[in-house]
């Protein structure tokens, strides 16, 4: 039973190591693509957008859209201008597919980190029961002549759970970084859909004369 116990600290903390890199992988990608939608850069072209849109300047928002950097705001705003020559009828749902396609967009590998911050206290945890567990029966082996190791191996199991703690917190805040920043995004394309939709869109009121 030892040498099981052994394995699976050792193994719990090469999973700790490997989720700590793959945490870091993740929003080092996430914070590039990010990036550019929550830059100054991209707040000022979706306030010039919705100034052009209201003066229903479509070749002015075209051309700022061409000039602007890649983002969430520049690509809806294409795909809207372009639609809106050739469907002007079916606009409100096609942009809100292109909303949808953006979350999609914005929320990939989110739920890594979800996961992540989630059950990594949990595999900390579980490393400290193998840890006392350990402690335990070198205790009941060796006897009181083993204090020393018992403690050397209830201060390893306690390690386990710092560790885990130590990965999920900055997890979780990250996490929650990234979605608020999404809540904005979304939520700025839904102002741009209805700057279009009342700028653009065919009334649909009926003739009563």
């Amino acid at each position: 039973m030892q040498t099981y116990v052994d394995l699976g600290e050792k193994l719990i903390f090469v999973l700790m190591g490997v989720a700590s890199i793959i945490a870091l992988a993740v929003f080092v990608e996430r914070l590039i693509y990010y990036r550019r939608s929550i830059s100054n850069q991209a707040n000022q072209f979706f306030e010039d957008i919705i100034l052009l849109i209201r003066k229903k300047d479509i070749s002015g928002a075209k051309k700022l859209a061409e000039e602007a950097e890649d983002t969430a705001y520049k690509r809806f705003s294409q795909f809207t201008l372009e639609r809106l020559e050739e469907n002007p009828e079916g606009l409100h749902e096609l942009m809100d597919g292109k909303v949808i396609r953006e979350k999609t967009l914005l929320e990939t590998r989110l739920p890594i980190l979800s996961t992540l911050g989630n059950n990594a206290p949990f595999i900390g945890l579980l490393g400290t029961v193998l840890g006392v567990i350990k402690a335990f029966y070198s205790l009941g082996t060796l006897g009181s002549s083993g204090s020393e190791v018992v403690m050397r191996a209830i201060s390893t199991a306690l390690l386990a759970t710092a560790a885990g703690l130590g990965i999920a917190i900055p997890v979780v805040m990250v996490n929650n970084f990234f979605t608020r920043k999404m809540k904005v995004i979304l939520a700025n394309l839904e102002v741009l859909s209805k700057e279009f939709i009342g700028s653009f869109q065919p009334s649909n009121k009926k003739d009563h004369s």
